[in-house]
């Protein structure tokens, strides 16, 4: 049920997915001519635009909190790990969708040709939609508004791709950048998905073990991180509250909060 409920906020506010696609697409025509590398312009473009949809994976969590229902939420026979499921599947969703139809889109259009099988370009796009999933939750348990939000995603995203090689290939950036360019999940990001269009699995397999890696420090899984981020999450209401039932409304039994006396 919370899983249909997001992916209807998703349908009707397509804005930012639609905007994440169109962006890139036209980009790539004009790097095409300029870089002169397809899988360069197509991988690169497409970390910086996934990581600009950061933005609508922490959105997904902090409209919870803006609308002061995260905390019911957790009031609820819902575990917290189908609580997050509920919230990440539509945006996991969204990501894959979106880099999956941009790299259809550099193979037509932009001339990029994939070699090999396809598993690790799978496998890539799969890590990499995963470590911004961990990362989009964790900013949301954060920031505390939109305008914060949007301003962090902004600045990461250049500043990921920039260091990453995203935007130019690595061999052109400057001595200084290249030297800082591994601490950047961009960097590695780009490194795996243009191992990937090449072929290469044991590229794709040592960048991919790295992101995960990433989300999940001292040995913990990723799905237990992302979950550990959600319970970090602030309440939502400060005001202390207990639940008490609501009135049926159209044949549902509701729960609302009432602060308590004081």
């Amino acid at each position: 049920m919370l899983a249909g409920h997001n992916v209807l906020l998703r349908r009707r506010d397509p804005a930012h997915f639609v905007s994440y696609l169109i962006m890139p697409m036209v980009l790539m025509l004009i790097f095409k001519g300029m870089l002169g590398d397809p899988a360069q312009v197509v991988t690169g473009l497409l970390v910086m635009f996934s990581v600009l949809s950061m933005a609508d994976v922490a959105t997904a969590t902090l409209t919870e909190r803006s609308w002061h229902t995260w905390d019911r939420l957790r009031a609820t026979r819902a575990r917290l790990s189908e609580i997050m499921i509920g919230k990440a599947l539509p945006v996991f969703a969204v990501l894959l969708v979106q880099q999956a139809v941009l790299l259809v889109y550099g193979v037509l259009a932009v001339g990029m040709r994939p070699a090999g099988v396809i598993w690790p370009l799978a496998l890539a796009v799969t890590v990499w939609s995963f470590a911004l999933l961990c990362a989009g939750t964790a900013i949301a348990g954060v920031v505390r508004g939109q305008g914060e939000l949007s301003t962090l995603c902004n600045i990461v995203a250049l500043s990921v791709s920039a260091l990453g090689g995203a935007l130019v290939p690595y061999a052109l950036m400057p001595e200084w950048a290249r030297a800082v360019a591994p601490i950047s999940p961009g960097y590695w990001a780009t490194t795996m998905l243009q191992a990937a269009v090449r072929g290469d699995i044991p590229g794709t397999l040592g960048p991919a073990a790295l992101l995960t890696g990433l989300v999940s420090p001292r040995g913990r899984s990723p799905a237990g991180v992302w979950a550990g981020a959600g319970a970090a999450l602030p309440p939502s209401d400060r005001e202390p509250f207990r639940l008490v039932r609501a009135p049926r409304f159209g044949g549902v039994e509701c729960l609302r909060n009432r602060p308590e006396a004081r």
